[in-house]
Formats: C-alpha cells, structure tokens, sequence
C-alpha cells in the first residue's frame, strides 16, 4: 500500500516537471523566432515554425530525462545540475542543426533561430531553477532576527572564507550574518566577495567594527601560519570580539566536516605549534602486524597513543587499563571508527604481576607503551608512598615481566618534572627512568630495547590548567594562579604522542629523549588570553587570584639535569640525553625493591628523605 502511494506521489511529481519544463522550451522556441525576425516572422515561415515547435521540444524533455533533470529537486540547483541542463539543450540545437544540413527537410530551421532558442532555453531553464532555491533559501534560512544577532565578520577573503559566507547565505550557518571580510592580501582589499567588501587588514579591526558593527569573528583561514593566527586572535581578543574559527584545512580537505561547523578559539589554537613532521612510514612499520600494549589506555597520552597505533595496523591493540570507565570509552571510540577488530580491551593494574604475567603470555606483545602512572603533583605530595608503588615500583615490575616475555621495545612515558625534581611525582618518575636504565647498563634487559620519554604539560589533559581555568570562567571566576611568574611548556596530546612513536623508532636501547617543547608560557598569560578569548575582561569581569605555589610545584620547568647533555638525533624535535656518570645506578634496583614492605609503614617525610637518598638532586618539601 505504501509503495503504491509512493509511486502515485512520485508520477504526479514527474508530470508536474514535465508540464512544466514543456511550457519553458515551448515558449523559449516561439520567442527565439520573434526576436531573430524582430518580432515580425514571415508568413511563409509560420508553417515551419509551428512544426518544429513539438519535435525540437520532445528531443529536449527526452535528454532532460536522460540526465536525471527530472527527478533531481527542483529547489536545489547546482553546478553539476547547470552542466547538464546546457547539455541537454546544446545537444538537442546540435542534433538539429545536423538534422537540417543532411536530411534536406522542408522544416529546416534557420541557424540564428537555433542559437537564440540554445541561449533562451538555458537561460529560461536556469532562471526558474535558480528562483525555486532562493525562495526555499529565503523560506529555511535564518530569521532576520537571528541575522541580527549575530552580525559577524570573516577573516579571510579566499575559497574557504567565501564557501563560508556562501553556507551563511543559505540558512546552513544558521543565525549568522557576514557583514564585511579582512584580509592581510592588499590586492583583495576594496574588492567584493558575494556581495561583502573585503575592507582591509585585520590589524584593522577596530576601525572595520566601528563602521560595520560586528561583535563576532569568524577565522576562514585554516592554512595560515600558526603565528599569524595567533597574532590575529590576539587582536580579536583585545577588541572584546568572540572568535569561531573553521575547521583544520585536513578535516575540510578530506570531507570529515564542511566549512559552516564552526567552533569556538580554543587556547589550541593560540599557542598552537608547527606541524611536526614525522617519519610515518618508519612508525607504521614499526607497529604493523604487531600486538602493542598499551598501559593508561584511558588516559589522556594512552588513549592518545591508542588513536595513533591503531591506524597503524597492529595485529593486535592490548588496551590495559585499571579504570573500568576510563577503558570503556576508549574501547567505544575506536569501536565507533572501525578498529573493533584489533583492539582487545584488558582491566588490569600494572602492579598485579600475576595479572600482567597472564597477559604477557596469552597476547605476547612485540611493543609496549608504559604511559599508566600517578601524575597529579599536589596528590601526590600528600601520599607519596601511592607514587612510588605505582610510578617507580610498577614500572620496574613491568619492565621485568616485559624482559621475561620476550618484549622488543618498552617505551616509559616519563616527564619534565624528573629533572632536578621538587615534587614526589617527579621523582618517583626519575627513580623509573633509573631502574630502566640500570636494566640496560647491566645486562639484564636482554633483548629489550628499554628507553624514556620526557615531555612537558599538555594542553586538555586531565591534570592540564587549561580544562580548570575553562571551569573557572564559566563559572564567572577567580581564575587561580599559583604564581605571577609560574611558567610551563606545552604541548598538544596528538603532538606529543606522535614525538613518542617518533622515539620508539630511533631508540636502540638505555635512551631517555626528551621532546622540543618549544618556548615556556607564563601561566598568569595564559589565564588572561582565555579570558580574553571568551570575550571578557581580565581583572574586570573575571578575577585573577594568585594563591602561591603548592607543595613540590616549581616556578620554572628545567630541561635537563647538571649531569646529563644532550646529542641530537635525526629527527629535529627530539633530543637524546646522555648520563656523564653511571654512578647514580648504583643499587636503585636493591633499594626498590627493598622498599616494598616499608612504604606503608613510614611516613610521608620519612619516604620523601628515602627518595633523596636514591636521587641527590631531588629537593623534597618536608612538611
């Protein structure tokens, strides 16, 4: 019964196009007569034009059919829909014209005739095709209310800026209105892009606002250097304006998403890096068909690295994780993009050796990535026995059972803050970096290729600053900084984790490498920009509120201890440290393994002076 109705829809369809698309090429022809004769036709001429009118316009309707101009919409009308209906219309002149010549017909139509009806019929044609859709635009489109409020301007005047205000123009960017571009290109400037004037550079926004009245800017210029977007956010920002930007030139090039999903600046995107460069190939031979173990696959790094091993093909993609729903949406991402074959999801806690025993054994990893650990500084100070078992102690357990199991390569997520530590998160990760080396210098890492990676904070992650003072902001402040002078390195989770599968390439064994992590950032600038880019104003409608350093926090970052140098290695972005003594190896294991059934038996300084021991350059904070 449906498909009936359906069909009985869809023929009334078909016969009001064609009705229609009939009175068009029929009134095309006759006026094509009237103006190549200036609207007096001879009379021995009005017997062939009568009977050319119903052949002529049933070869048209034939090849409109044939190029699916009849069951396309009517309202929506494209380029593709534009070629074929000049086509249909040239092939029919054409086929005339040919006619004419050798079949020698009495009704043989004049070549001026033919050309006007051409030109009239795809004039007609995409006339009436054109105002269906501005009428449907006009019908969906946003309210002139919603246009109102959202007056915007778009930096960016080339092919992305101008799809976009095309997709405003057609109600897909919903309550948005361009009214003017800025452009840094000076030849663009005083020009007009669908209607809008290009009016001049953004660095002048502020005389640009005043005469078009914008509060809401819209970058369209994903393949800009990054420091230029910074400077242009920047501006923005000091102007009060709130900035969308386009999405990355990949996500539009591949089709992921379309031009109008805009999305708020992000602090990504202000102290966004330079693409790094990695050695692709190299990494994806590396991983594919391999089973890799990842450890914190739930994590912000581990759930990362899981993102970027996957489409590297592994044969097998052991995601451990203690937290059961930290696991759970990881597992349900790579699921959702297709990886649900490879991926095999473990609970387990890296200090449970029996448990990693049994996983080692049945899966047999080739590559593990050790990114499971404590690493909340202030939490940690507090507890510190928790980081030594988990950061210190869980990790030689794994490196132990990986020697044992025949891994190839054992990558430790180690930090920036095991460099002349202050904080017991810090040190429980050097001591790690310790116990790994020790294992190769001695011998008893065999086979295994046993290194450390150390990188700053990363912008999004869970310990990050950037989701706290996101919190803070909408929440109408204070921001709280620790310190005036506080600064950190940064980096993106995607940056980072690509620099470590860079890493796990070039390591041979006993390495630790540290990652470029570009220029420091004050923390008390940071908050400000945000602020800033939430459209406010610092100290005036968010406070800032400095509460002092907690304990084990530093006011700058070291990048590497007075004993170790650094060599480079072929990749720019990475660096190699090299221990000048091997002296502080000495007994790391013993003591670790020493300390076992002491931990929860001593006190919290008792454990921090322990850690001085084992790590002279350690500073600990006694309460």
């Amino acid at each position: 019964m449906k498909a009936s109705v359906f069909s009985a829809a869809s023929n009334q369809r078909a016969l009001l196009v064609g009705l229609l698309y009939t009175l068009i090429l029929c009134g095309s022809h006759w006026a094509s007569w009237e103006l190549r004769f200036d609207f007096a036709v001879p009379e021995n001429l009005q017997t062939e034009r009568l009977g050319s009118l119903l052949p002529l316009v049933a070869v048209k309707l034939l090849l409109l059919v044939v190029l699916r101009q009849f069951s396309s919409m009517l309202t929506y009308f494209s380029l593709p829909d534009l070629l074929r209906v000049v086509l249909a219309m040239s092939t029919a002149s054409f086929g005339a014209f040919l006619f004419g010549v050798f079949a020698r017909s009495e009704f043989t139509l004049p070549r001026g005739v033919l050309l006007i009806d051409l030109m009239l019929s795809v004039a007609a044609i995409c006339t009436f095709r054109l105002a269906l859709r501005v009428l449907r635009e006009q019908r969906t489109g946003p309210t002139a209310k919603a246009r109102s409020r959202k007056r915007v301007a778009i930096v960016g005047a080339g092919n992305v800026g101008a799809s976009l205000a095309r997709e405003c123009a057609s109600g897909r960017a919903r309550g948005l209105q361009p009214v003017v571009f800025m452009d840094d290109d000076p030849q663009k400037r005083g020009g007009f892009v669908h209607g809008l004037r290009v009016a001049g550079r953004p660095d002048e926004v502020e005389a640009i606002r005043e005469r078009y009245r914008f509060d809401h800017v819209i970058l369209a210029i994903p393949g800009a250097s990054e420091k230029r977007v910074r400077e242009i956010i920047t501006l923005m920002a000091a102007q009060g304006l709130a900035v969308d930007t386009v999405p990355s030139i990949d996500d539009l090039t591949s089709g992921r998403v379309k031009v109008s999903k805009i999305r708020p600046v992000d602090v990504e995107d202000l102290l966004g890096r330079e693409a790094v460069q990695l050695d692709s190939e190299g990494i994806a031979a590396s991983v594919k068909d391999h089973v890799v173990m990842v450890t914190g696959a739930g994590g912000s790094i581990g759930a990362e690295l899981c993102r970027q091993i996957a489409v590297c093909n592994p044969s097998r993609l052991l995601l451990v994780e203690q937290s059961e729903a930290a696991l759970f949406v990881i597992e349900q991402e790579l699921v959702g993009a297709g990886f649900g074959g490879i991926i095999q999801p473990v609970v387990a806690d890296i200090l449970d050796r029996p448990r990693i025993r049994q996983v080692l054994e049945r899966y047999k990893p080739a590559r593990i990535f050790h990114a499971a650990a404590h690493k909340h500084v202030f939490l940690m100070e507090r507890q510190p026995a928790e980081a030594v078992k988990n950061n210190s102690l869980g990790t030689l357990a794994l490196a132990e059972e990986a020697v044992a199991h025949g891994v190839q390569t054992f990558v430790f997520i180690s930090t920036d803050k095991a460099i002349n530590p202050t904080s017991v998160m810090g040190a429980s990760k050097r001591l790690a970096e310790l116990a790994l080396r020790q294992l190769h210098v001695s011998g008893q890492a065999g086979r295994t290729r046993m290194m450390a990676v150390r990188f700053g904070n990363v912008l999004g992650s869970s310990g990050s600053v950037v989701p706290i003072f996101k919190r803070q902001i909408a929440e109408g402040g204070p921001v709280t900084v620790t310190h005036p002078e506080v600064t950190r390195y940064f980096m993106t989770i995607p940056e980072a984790v690509g620099l470590v599968l860079q890493a796990s390439v070039l390591g041979e064994g006993g390495e630790i490498f540290v990652l470029d992590m570009g220029n420091p950032v004050k923390i008390a600038d940071l908050a400000r920009q945000m602020i800033q880019l939430s459209g406010l104003e610092p100290d005036v409608d968010i406070e800032i509120k400095f509460t002092g350093l907690k304990p084990g926090e530093k006011l700058y970052e070291e990048l590497q201890h007075h004993t170790e140098s650094h060599v480079p290695t072929t990749h720019p972005r990475i660096r190699k440290f090299v221990a000048s003594s091997e002296s502080t190896l000495g007994g790391v294991h013993e003591a670790l393994v020493g300390s076992v059934p002491k931990l929860h038996t001593w006190e919290p300084n008792d454990i921090k002076s322990w850690l001085n021991q084992q790590i002279p350059e350690y500073t600990p904070y006694v309460e």
